[in-house]
Formats: structure tokens, sequence, C-alpha cells
């Protein structure tokens, strides 16, 4: 939600996003209709909306590729879990090309 400069997330989705980019670990949870397992890499504002850029490596995708790069909008997530299971953290060379942001919350090294 965006109150005139400011983003509102829900405390507990920003918790849960911040501290599986902090340990390395999987998040699931339910989005655009499909349960989804990623590895969250970068967590910020982009282009106005609250977004987090994720590698999806299990669940359900609309395009039946995984695993895959995703954009997903932090208000339309639910159901979020963090996961036991770590990974490795950058994805090197190909997870450098970071995009622009306006404001970075979180960023997986």
């Amino acid at each position: 939600m965006n109150v005139g400069n400011m983003f509102v997330i829900d405390s507990k989705i920003d918790r849960l996003i911040r501290q599986a980019i902090g340990e390395k670990r999987l998040l699931h949870f339910f989005y655009a209709g499909k349960t989804r397992l990623v590895e969250p890499h970068d967590y910020g504002v982009q282009n106005g909306k609250v977004r987090l850029l994720s590698y999806q490596v299990g669940g359900e995708s609309n395009t039946g590729k995984l695993p895959a790069w995703r954009w997903i909008d932090v208000d339309r997530m639910s159901e979020i879990h963090v996961e036991e299971q770590r990974f490795k953290g950058s994805r090197g060379p190909d997870s450098t090309q970071h995009h622009k942001w306006d404001e970075l919350y979180a960023r997986v090294t």
C-alpha cells in the first residue's frame, strides 16, 4: 500500500522476507492462484511497488517453466512460510544483473 511517499507492508510479511533473505532460506507462499517455493534475492521498492525478485525453484508456475526468475508484488503474497531449507546465496553473474530499485530493503549476499 502506498500512503503518500511511504510504502506500508504488513510487518509480519516484511519480517519473514527479511529473515529469509538474511538466513538464505527458501520462502513458500501463495501468489496469483499458485503455490510458490522461491529463493528470495532482492526486496524493495521498484517503480513505485514493493517487490521481491526471486528465483522460483518449486511449486506451481503460470508459464510451466521452472526454475526461473520471478518478480513478486509483495502485497499479493499470502500464507508465507520461511522454510528450513537453505540456498547458497547469489546465483553468480546471472544474479548480478540486478534491476534499478527506488529503495532496496534487503539483498542476498
